[in-house]
């Protein structure tokens, strides 16, 4: 997908007109859009977990600095020729090829898998697409015109159709029992809230530069710059703030920060260009709020996750990124409208702001939660069942060592621990023993057998070979022994 990204961007270059641009504009956004989570899934997945946290805010630093460096030479590359902003990206492109074939791990796809629901995809798409038009268009259209009120009808009807789909498909491109795992959930909507924020207060910093303030498009890079820049610093450096409050507290109070920039452009700006005690200090609040928030957001959501999902997750992480970033373009862009004089134009900027400060500080109250270490695999699979207080505890990786032979028993394979009286080993037991025991040398993979489902060993069984199913009936009341026997009836992986 990255080869998508690159002939994109050449596409783009060479494109004789509008048509053709947005043509190639939707190739070099398939490309980035398969290279933005699978770059993060390869950084985790070849990351012990005790480093992730800091492999992450490093990743994320190399963002900041994009998004620092990325308006300057902008500006420089518009006033030379626009085709050059696109035609930049293809060395890059090749470079990154090569290095990748080279330096990535070369894991084997698993082709024998289901493709993703591409319906599903497109029919999100459209749902996005349809509320970011009603919104963008209210101002000329008119609230209650009926093409703002097809398109928003439309997008809750697409995104009604997304949920069912996704709900039913084997290979769904969200998986809804992520979004039931507390942790992935709650730090992916507030990256979605925090990002629409960042997207309009990055638009408005723009609009203002250059309509109000007169400034080129060169200077107006130099102008936003500073505040991306501070972002690599400080999610570098955030790591001792984290381990001592939680990446959850450092993100609520990134979200503030964030939130007093947006309201220091609100009250100070005026008309009158005054950069150094206007401007710069918002953008340099914004750009530590972005610093402690994001990185830790991201962060948050994937490693709730089991490794196996490490990729899925960071693709709706990404996604729900995306997403926040053109409702917040498209939002920012309904509240600014066509203001016809200074005064007008200074009043809807301030409107535009607000609702920025009030939009990034949702972030804060959906601050992820904590999930203890080493758990994320349980709290994924357990995520939503029902009744609560029937949850059962993660069970334990039985020893490597065989067991002693209790009286009158054959020594069997390693016993894992069941609930007496239930009978049936949990599935997040099963997949859990799966992953764990795929780790183990192939001689202690060969002592103990990986069935398709539970396979309990009665008394007198073969080592590793299926007993008996039967079910465990609750014990009598007072009957030890009873008791005792039922939990000897074990399940082995």
């Amino acid at each position: 997908m990255p080869r998508t990204g690159t002939v994109g961007s050449a596409l783009c270059a060479l494109a004789p007109g509008v048509g053709w641009l947005v043509a190639a504009r939707v190739l070099q956004a398939a490309g980035a859009a398969a290279l933005m989570p699978t770059s993060l899934a390869l950084l985790l997945v070849n990351t012990l977990p005790e480093r992730r946290p800091r492999a992450i805010r490093g990743w994320a630093a190399i963002g900041g600095i994009a998004a620092g460096l990325g308006p300057v030479v902008g500006g420089l590359l518009v006033e030379a020729d626009w085709r050059w902003v696109f035609l930049v990206n293809v060395p890059v492109g090749v470079v990154g090829l090569v290095a990748g074939a080279r330096l990535l791990p070369n894991a084997r796809p698993d082709r024998e898998g289901r493709l993703p629901d591409l319906v599903g995809a497109v029919l999100l798409t459209l749902a996005i697409g349809a509320l970011a038009l009603g919104l963008v268009k209210s101002d000329s259209w008119g609230w209650s015109s009926p093409k703002v009120l097809v398109s928003l009808l439309a997008a809750a009807a697409l995104t009604a159709a997304f949920v069912l789909r996704s709900a039913r498909h084997a290979a769904p491109i969200v998986e809804l029992p992520m979004l039931r795992t507390p942790a992935f959930a709650a730090a992916t909507v507030a990256a979605l809230f925090f990002t629409a924020a960042f997207a309009a207060m990055l638009l408005t910093a723009v609009l203002w530069c250059q309509q109000v303030w007169g400034y080129s498009a060169i200077r107006t890079g130099l102008a936003i710059a500073p505040g991306p820049l501070v972002v690599p610093l400080l999610a570098v450096r955030s790591g001792p703030l984290v381990r001592r409050f939680g990446a959850g507290r450092t993100a609520a109070l990134g979200c503030l920060l964030f939130a007093a920039g947006l309201a220091w452009w609100a009250t100070v700006l005026g008309m009158d260009p005054h950069y150094a005690t206007g401007l710069l200090p918002g953008m340099l609040l914004t750009g530590i709020g972005v610093g402690f928030a994001l990185p830790n957001l991201v962060g948050a959501a994937v490693t709730a996750l089991p490794p196996t999902r490490f990729a899925t997750g960071s693709a709706v992480t990404t996604m729900a990124r995306r997403t926040g970033s053109v409702l917040g373009v498209a939002l920012m862009v309904t509240l600014l409208g066509t203001p016809a004089t200074s005064d007008a134009a200074l009043d809807v900027f301030r409107h535009g702001w607000w609702a920025a400060v009030a939009t990034g500080s949702t972030g804060r109250g959906r601050s992820p939660c904590r999930v203890p270490a080493g758990r994320s695999d349980w709290a994924f699979m357990n995520a939503g069942r029902s009744p609560p207080a029937r949850t059962l505890s993660p069970p334990a990786w039985p020893r490597r060592t065989r067991a002693a032979p209790r009286h009158g028993h054959r020594a069997g394979p390693p016993r894992c621990p069941v609930r007496p009286g239930d009978g049936k080993q949990p599935v997040a037991g099963i997949l859990r023993g799966q992953q764990l025991r795929a780790r183990q040398p192939a001689h202690r993979r060969a002592q103990v057998r990986a069935p398709t489902g539970c396979q309990p060993v009665g008394r007198g069984a073969e080592p590793g070979a299926p007993g008996r199913l039967r079910d465990a009936a609750p014990a009598p009341s007072g009957s030890l022994a009873r008791r005792r026997r039922i939990t000897e009836d074990t399940h082995v992986f």
